[in-house]
């Protein structure tokens, strides 16, 4: 049920926490998280180290039938990943002060679907397929799970229908696989979702229904609609654990991309990542995956637009998915279509309030100077909303200071979350904007 505060209580807030005045003008402002605890003094987390392994088995396990369905992924034995690249010159004409290295974490490489959304989105779609077909007797855990692929598989799932809302990439990742699988999918999608998008995903086989509100709109119609159905399975944004996990497994892979590039994280080497947030569940997930892994020596930022600064305000004000962003006046109106969100998820903000170091907004004209940046430097090109975290090392010196951490060994890593799939038309556009913004 949605809250009503009155103008009372937000003016409260307001006096409270003086940032929510820059933040209610829509200026870029930097957030440290006051109730940051150690990882070892976390208040009881739903999920473990156990939990994020076991994940990762369950992809293992799918990766036969990824391989045969997804020619893209033959590379990599049917694993979806992407690479971690260093990105030096776009720091060194871009970032002349920063100290460390930066890195880029290419998630816009990833196969299938183009985006960060393919760690949450797939793996959901996977664990529930592979639920059904546990649950019927046909097949057991030490399966050749190619048998996915097979038109016994494909007819059975065809009595089930998948439901998700989505502002686009999340949408894409879930349409793809369920499609792919047998499942009739249907995508609620928001007035932000970009045509090129939704017109991909009719291609791929789902059912698009376009909605004028915004993502809590969208998703709230989609999941009205999707359980009312015996046989739907709705994969909720704002409350999934499992697209949580599925997130959480890309700081196993990190893990070993940094041990091969001789990388060490420690005390004496800090990790800092910058994760692009819209409701909040991958940069979640993957913030909470990394802490397993590194503990205290890793640090994570996110990174909202002005204008959808949703995850932030739940944080400040300590109400999380009761408020919203237009609680505060706040138009949720962006370029970065999948950070596009007005209230952040219930279950991964809850978390993310214990291991996220800070925030900070920006503005869309800078995230198409990004790109446009990144472009010239690095010959990369992502979607305006995958750039946010490239500002993130010169927006981070108050939190350096005030926990007076050596950087002069630090490494930089700026989450990519999508691009690959954008059609050429358009990105020649992102990236004529962002060079008249220059």
């Amino acid at each position: 049920m949605t809250i009503v505060f009155t103008q009372q209580e937000i003016s409260n807030w307001t006096n409270q926490y003086p940032i929510l005045k820059d933040i209610i003008a829509l200026n870029p402002v930097f957030w440290i998280n006051p109730n940051l605890n150690k990882i070892n003094e976390t208040a009881s987390l739903p999920f473990t180290r156990d939990d994020i392994e076991e994940a990762e088995s369950l992809w293992h396990r799918f990766a036969p039938m990824l391989e045969n369905e997804f020619p893209e992924t033959r590379d990599t034995n049917g694993i979806i990943e992407s690479p971690l690249k260093i990105v030096s010159s776009m720091r060194k004409e871009h970032l002349p002060e920063m100290a460390g290295e930066l890195y880029l974490k290419c998630d816009h490489e990833l196969p299938i679907a183009g985006s960060i959304k393919a760690r949450g989105g797939i793996y959901e779609v996977l664990q529930y397929a592979e639920k059904l077909a546990l649950d019927a007797g046909m097949v057991h855990r030490d399966d050749d799970y190619e048998v996915f692929s097979t038109s016994r598989f494909k007819e059975f799932f065809s009595q089930y229908s998948i439901g998700v809302g989505s502002t686009g990439n999340l949408g894409l990742s879930i349409g793809i696989i369920s499609a792919k699988l047998g499942f009739n999918v249907s995508v609620y999608m928001s007035t932000d979702a970009k045509q090129w998008k939704k017109d991909l995903l009719r291609e791929k086989g789902a059912e698009v229904l376009e909605f004028e509100g915004d993502f809590s709109e969208a998703i709230s119609a989609g999941r009205e609609q999707t359980i009312a159905d015996a046989n739907g399975y709705f994969v909720d944004d704002e409350d999934s654990s499992h697209l949580f996990l599925g997130y959480s497994v890309a700081a196993l892979r990190l893990e070993q991309q940094l041990k091969q590039k001789d990388i060490q994280v420690d005390a004496d080497h800090p990790l800092f990542v910058y994760l692009p947030c819209g409701v909040g569940g991958s940069p979640g997930g993957i913030t909470f995956g990394l802490k397993q892994v590194f503990g205290d020596h890793v640090h994570c930022f996110f990174a909202e637009p002005t204008h959808s600064p949703s995850v932030l305000i739940g944080l400040v004000t300590g109400e999380m998915d009761r408020i919203s962003v237009q609680d505060f006046g706040i138009d949720n109106r962006t370029e970065a279509d999948g950070l596009a969100v007005g209230r952040p998820s219930q279950f991964a903000t809850a978390i993310s309030g214990q291991l996220v170091s800070g925030i900070y907004t920006l503005e869309d004209d800078e995230l198409y100077r990004l790109l446009a940046n990144l472009a010239d430097s690095e010959g990369i090109y992502l979607e305006p909303s995958a750039t946010a975290g490239l500002t993130g090392p010169e927006r981070i010196y108050p939190y350096i200071r005030k926990n007076n951490i050596d950087v002069s060994n630090a490494a930089h890593i700026a989450w990519a979350t999508g691009g690959s799939l954008v059609p050429e038309k358009d990105m020649k556009l992102f990236y004529n904007k962002g060079k008249r913004l220059r």
